[in-house]
């Protein structure tokens, strides 16, 4: 078995860890659309806008990437009574088992940060925020939380931002209480004054937070080790993880060892959040019992995943197994998603203007028929996802007996067929909530269907998507085809 199969078999054990962030959270706006003229009002470029998408950032995208490895979230952050901040309370909220714990100041601002992208390329951002450190109440509160937290477990995540929630008293309050009861604390350091960050487990600075911190140049690995233990024996530090961009990773061991780890070879399309997926896959590592090094190793390929992601992504738990995982199906596997996973990468191919189709179907036994239909499908969009109704769906749909096949097998098999692009299964009746978290640029159904009588056709229609109805090869069906075998 390789390296990488073996830590395949620990990520079911980052399920059900649990994980304190305490932090700067914030608003990740990204406004995307087409540049096709200039202005005539100034020499800048006219942003047509056709879509527009927000999610949690800073503090806030440690907890998503958490929640998604299937972790238990302790969350502690600071954000003012606005809009904004009413937003990310009900972000928060909506995030599988994460228990929020947020302090309202109306003197602050929530950081909202809003990236404009033109043809793939971010044109400009916008920042909104306050970045002064919290006055003694706020900060009080702060470390009441954390207190009250504390107790229920296993590791710490320190997520700094510089906007003002992570002052030097909530640090160090911080990392000596969670030292009393023998609780790791990993830091995503900010700013020069390491101070603050005294006795932490771990610190994750990347190559520049590094050299800003140190005042050195780092040239080689040789430097940047050389930084590191800098770090440690200044600040009674236990650990650093310098990440290192295209040159992966470099973990520095109090102890003296050192572990280089090379970047998971993949496109590199956005870059927003992946210090925070790293922060938040170590910290699970970590609190499942994993080593350091096996904790950054699993880091590091969860990294190499959410870059080629659009804006502040995630990774999830199965996405990280089928990437571990080294044998032929793990191509097949790559194709079938989940809903989550599936919305990352239809929102991907999107950003890229191709245009996305959706079918469905129980395909039970696959036949020259679905074949057909799917072929033509695909000719009809740039990328094609299949929604697949699960057992439990079919059974209710076609009766006790069905499915033969059980999903796995159908949906591996739907995923071997080269006009297919993702296959996505869902256990509802009908596809109408797939539909609304995919928003596909064309729908499409085989058979005597009418528009009208499609399911997700009115909603696709709403936001300016098409219906196509594709007529069925004659001769073949599913249910004909049982009836003969039990006859």
């Amino acid at each position: 078995m390789s390296y990488k199969q073996s830590l395949a078999g620990e990520v079911e054990r980052l399920r059900d860890t649990r994980v304190l962030c305490i932090g700067d959270v914030m608003l990740d706006r990204y406004v995307y659309g087409d540049v096709e003229r200039v202005s005539p009002e100034a020499p800048i470029p006219v942003l047509k806008v056709r879509d527009e998408r927000a999610m949690l950032g800073g503090a806030g995208n440690v907890a998503r990437n958490l929640s998604a490895i299937g972790a238990h979230v302790s969350f502690v952050s600071v954000i003012g009574e606005d809009d904004a901040g009413a937003e990310i309370v009900a972000m928060l909220g909506a995030l599988h088992d994460v228990e929020s714990r947020l302090v309202r100041d109306p003197s602050r601002r929530s950081t909202v940060k809003t990236r404009y992208v033109g043809m793939n390329q971010q044109m400009l951002r916008a920042d909104r925020e306050t970045d002064q450190a919290l006055d003694l109440a706020c900060q009080e509160e702060v470390i009441r939380h954390i207190r009250s937290l504390l107790g229920g477990v296993q590791v710490v995540v320190l997520s700094d931002y510089g906007k003002g929630a992570l002052t030097s008293e909530v640090c160090r309050a911080a990392i000596e209480e969670a030292q009393d009861l023998n609780i790791p604390v990993i830091v995503d350091p900010k700013g020069r004054n390491y101070y603050q960050y005294g006795g932490a487990s771990v610190i994750t600075p990347n190559r520049r937070e590094l050299a800003e911190a140190t005042g050195d140049a780092l040239e080689d690995d040789a430097s940047i080790v050389e930084s590191a233990r800098s770090l440690i024996s200044q600040f009674g530090i236990a650990s650093v993880l310098v990440t290192r961009s295209q040159h992966g990773m470099s973990v520095v061991d109090g102890d003296a060892s050192v572990t280089h780890l090379s970047a998971e070879a993949r496109e590199v399309f956005d870059v927003s959040g992946a210090g925070d997926t790293v922060v938040s896959t170590l910290a699970a590592a970590m609190a499942a019992g994993l080593s350091l090094v096996d904790a950054a190793a699993l880091a590091n390929v969860a990294a190499g995943l959410v870059v080629g992601k659009v804006g502040t992504a995630v990774v999830y738990r199965d996405e990280l197994v089928a990437k571990l995982r080294d044998r032929a199906l793990a191509s097949l596997e790559n194709k079938v998603a989940t809903q989550h996973v599936a919305q990352d990468i239809v929102f991907g191919w999107r950003h890229k203007g191709l245009r996305v189709g959706f079918a469905n179907g129980c395909f039970d036994l696959l036949h020259p028929g679905h074949v057909t239909l799917l072929g033509q499908a695909r000719t009809l969009c740039d990328r094609l996802v299949v929604g697949l109704n699960s057992d439990a769906s079919v059974s209710r749909l076609k009766g006790p007996t069905r499915p033969i096949q059980p999903d796995i097998a159908r949906a591996t098999v739907l995923a071997s067929l080269s006009n297919v692009d993702l296959v996505v299964m869902f256990e509802e009746d009908t596809p109408a909530g797939l539909i609304e978290m995919l928003r596909p640029d064309v729908l499409i159904k085989g058979g005597d269907y009418t528009v009208e009588t499609i399911v997700g056709a009115d909603f696709v229609k709403s936001y300016g998507g098409s219906i196509e109805i594709i007529d069925l090869v004659p001769g073949f069906s599913t249910t004909q085809t049982v009836e003969k075998m039990n006859s």
